[in-house]
């Protein structure tokens, strides 16, 4: 049985991590239907329209310079909105740094306190993919380089932009997925290379 990450990471069926992957098909199966139900076929659309979830799809790969991943989402936000996805491509390197960088409340993990870009959607962006978009773009950046600034503040700033609760569920869902996939690509890829 294939599925995206098979595909993303170019296991051949029969192959040997075909058959390693096969040992544990739960993981398999869910990983599929989890990609299925949030991307290609949500339930639910007024939580996130197809195009914001392939762009949250897209922008999370590509901040983690997950390529492979980034290409694929980049597809699906580009059959869904090439407007959004011209207006992603040109923020993108404005928004590329390291991490994870933040703050811990105050204690003893203060020590490892590191400062970093506290990435703000630029005026063009905003006008190209709306407030809403917006707004979401900068979560999954913090998400993604400095999670440890998530706070209810953070949340806040998301309902403040229109977006639902539950539709702040769906976008922290999306970001945490594409996390999840970019790495057992990446885990998947090592072994490929390495048996």
């Amino acid at each position: 049985m294939s599925d995206l990450i098979d595909d993303l990471v170019g296991i051949a069926a029969g192959s040997p991590l075909d058959a390693l992957r096969a040992k544990r098909p739960v993981a398999r199966s869910d990983a599929q239907a989890t990609y299925d139900g949030l991307i290609t076929a949500p339930a639910d659309l007024a939580r996130a329209t197809a195009a914001e979830r392939a762009a949250l799809g897209y922008w999370v790969a590509a901040l983690s310079r997950a390529d492979g991943l980034a290409g694929h989402y980049r597809s699906l936000l580009d059959a869904a909105d090439p407007e959004v996805r011209a207006a992603i491509d040109a923020a993108l390197p404005g928004a590329l740094t390291t991490g994870p960088y933040g703050s811990y409340p105050e204690g003893p993990l203060s020590v490892e306190d590191e400062d970093g870009l506290h990435w703000i959607a630029a005026a063009a962006l905003r006008d190209a993919v709306g407030e809403r978009l917006a707004a979401a773009l900068e979560h999954a950046h913090m998400l993604t380089y400095r999670p440890r600034d998530a706070s209810p503040d953070a949340l806040q700033l998301l309902l403040d932009a229109g977006w639902s609760t539950d539709g702040v569920v769906t976008l922290s869902q999306l970001v945490a997925f594409t996390h999840f996939q970019l790495r057992v690509v990446a885990g998947l890829t090592v072994l490929k290379e390495a048996i």
